[in-house]
């Protein structure tokens, strides 16, 4: 059985789906305590509530009827969808899965431990991994704020967008690490100007 320890003040949010309503909302009640969770069942409800809603992570159910998981995986890879997907399956896995686009695949039935140590792990990847590109972006920013006048700058589109995007990273960077904001406060006081 698997031990975790969930951070109380970092926060993901969830998209159970699964065709089988009582399964989906059986999950959904079991990660109530480690995440905000939605319930979708079927897979065009499911690639609906990723457009219009922050979604973090996905458990995805392999076979059901309209959209198969396997097709609303690919779909979401096809779209850019920037969370995890875990597959959580009756589906014994064959070598298929190699080419498959999923973060974790856990076979049903699983127990409340194993899963929520699951979700943990992928709140971390997924925040180291925003972390790195609020990096990216906010150097970029940095030392555009460093060189060149505020005034030259300011109207520039480009400009905006990184300034946004670097804004949209920070906040779900802070909101998936929670309290753990150590590695984002070393990298503020790091000077990109020659003093």
């Amino acid at each position: 059985m698997a031990l975790v320890t969930v951070d109380p003040s970092a926060e993901i949010r969830a998209l159970v789906v699964d065709d089988e309503k009582e399964v989906a909302d059986a999950y959904a009640l079991r990660l109530k305590s480690v995440c905000e969770t939605e319930t979708a069942y079927t897979g065009k409800q499911a690639l609906e509530t990723v457009a219009e809603s922050t979604v973090d992570l996905v458990l995805l159910d392999r076979h059901m009827p309209g959209l198969s998981g396997d097709e609303v995986l690919r779909e979401l890879r096809d779209r850019g969808f920037d969370g995890r997907v875990i597959m959580v399956t009756a589906v014994d896995p064959e070598f298929e899965v190699v080419e498959m686009p999923f973060d974790d695949y856990l076979c049903k039935p699983m127990n409340r431990d194993d899963l929520h140590a699951a979700v943990e792990h992928q709140r971390r990847v997924l925040a180291y991994e925003t972390l790195g590109k609020f990096f990216s972006a906010e150097s970029k920013r940095a030392v555009l704020e460093a060189e060149i006048p505020d005034e030259k700058r300011r109207n520039r589109e480009e400009y905006q967008q990184l300034a946004a995007r670097a804004e949209r990273l920070e906040s779900r960077v802070s909101r998936l690490l929670g309290e753990d904001t150590s590695m984002m406060e070393d990298f503020a006081e790091i000077e990109r100007k020659e003093t």
